[in-house]
């Protein structure tokens, strides 16, 4: 009977990723191809190619479109290098067209108003009106420029410095460091080169907690021994703890789930713990996991309540959502996710998506949430206007009186 249900289990798993492969497959050519219609079209509109320049660029455009699943095939073949290779091309255009069609529709909404309002009151603002060419070339070098300060502001991980002034440490310990690396995404693209650059930012702060707030890595997990094993490395004197993000489910949740240790973290799925007299940490999984069934049915509430209150409650939470617990049975969750969009102008999309979007925000209580604009990259290896990070959060002790917080400041 158990194994019939284990069979289950596994069919109901498969189905369900089957199927939001399906879905997802489906939404993204349908914008991505959108994306490259809109660009083939401003090029015709603006540069008017013969028939061979046409089909040249029709070419390429459906190769990119398809980049990201030739990828995907080249790693399960396990060819690292073409994919690679592949993946610098593919997700660096993503980037690049993403930001060329914000841009373009910009400009050409703009145009047509103004020509609008020419109409309407029969006047002439031909000065400020923008030609065709314009309309093309103007996106165009925005964007490649763009993506190219972007490409290198990737590279360029800050320290984020928080302080949180609190009774619930004790004066015997005075202050504790808490370390946040988010959204890393070890794959392809992030891998020993950035890694080493984040192990060394996390060693110079001499942690006495390291927590991973989930997407640790990408797609690809072959071959990842060295990089598990800097991380394992850095010295911690609490440990190293961390929570499931979505795409550890879409990856593979055991095959994650052994990265992820490989790498020394202990990983909390919907459990808690208190390190006596210092600290209770408290980790879920993300919601990903229930759609695929693989996630432990927890309350955050009953998982919150059985904790010590009487210490300070660090809870790990991959999305930035808050529960029924919002204000009251953390003292503060860390939580990634949104990359800040890590491109804008994406950052206003998922803004509305997520209110508690990048920060450190008071729920009230004495209660905060911390949300990382991530450590690594997903997709395109571009950041603009969100540049990764590394999170220093330090817990000093405080009398019951005038509980304060220091704002974020980059160093």
């Amino acid at each position: 009977m158990r194994g019939v249900i284990i069979i289950s289990e596994q069919m109901q798993f498969f189905y369900w990723k089957n199927m939001r492969f399906i879905i997802f497959l489906t939404v993204f050519l349908s914008l991505y191809s959108c994306l490259h219609l809109y660009a083939f079209l401003s090029v015709k509109r603006a540069l008017v190619p013969g028939p061979k320049a046409n089909a040249a660029v029709i070419l390429f455009m459906v190769l990119m479109i398809f980049t990201p699943f030739i990828i995907r095939i080249l790693e399960r073949n396990d060819l690292v290098t073409p994919a690679r290779f592949f993946a610098y091309i593919g997700y660096i255009w993503m980037g690049l067209i993403f930001l060329f069609f914000s841009f373009a529709v910009t400009l050409d909404a703009y145009r047509l108003i103004l020509e609008a309002i020419q109409r309407a009151f029969n006047s002439d603002f031909s000065r400020f009106c923008l030609s065709k060419a314009q309309c093309f070339f103007i996106p165009l070098f925005l964007s490649v420029g763009i993506t190219i300060f972007g490409f290198f502001e990737a590279l360029n991980i800050r320290t984020e410095r928080v302080i949180i002034k609190t009774d619930k440490i004790t004066q015997k310990i005075d202050r504790l460091k808490i370390v946040q690396i988010s959204d890393v995404h070890l794959g392809l693209i992030v891998g020993e080169h950035r890694l080493k650059r984040i192990v060394e930012l996390v060693k110079e702060e001499k942690p006495d907690v390291l927590v991973s707030t989930g997407d640790l890595v990408d797609g690809q997990m072959n071959n990842l021994s060295e990089l598990t094993g800097m991380i394992r490395e850095i010295p911690t004197k609490y440990g190293k703890y961390a929570v499931m993000g979505n795409h550890e489910f879409y990856a593979g949740p055991e095959k994650a789930l052994k990265v992820t240790t490989d790498a020394g973290f202990r990983v909390l799925r919907g459990e808690g713990l208190n390190i006596p007299g210092v600290i209770n940490i408290a980790g879920v999984d993300d919601p990903a996991g229930k759609r695929f069934g693989l996630a432990p049915n927890v309350s955050e509430k009953a998982l919150l309540s059985k904790l010590p209150q009487e210490n300070f409650t660090l809870l790990l939470k991959h999305r930035p959502w808050l529960s029924e617990t919002k204000g009251g049975l953390f003292d503060l969750q860390l939580s990634g996710h949104t990359h800040k969009g890590q491109i804008f102008p994406f950052s206003l999309i998922v803004k509305l998506f997520y209110p508690y979007f990048n920060g450190l925000v008071s729920l009230g209580n004495n209660s905060y949430i911390y949300v990382s604009r991530g450590t690594g990259t997903w997709g395109p290896p571009v950041r603009f206007l969100s540049p990764p990070e590394v999170t220093v959060i330090e817990l000093v002790h405080e009398s019951k009186t005038n509980h304060q917080t220091s704002p974020s400041q980059n160093s």
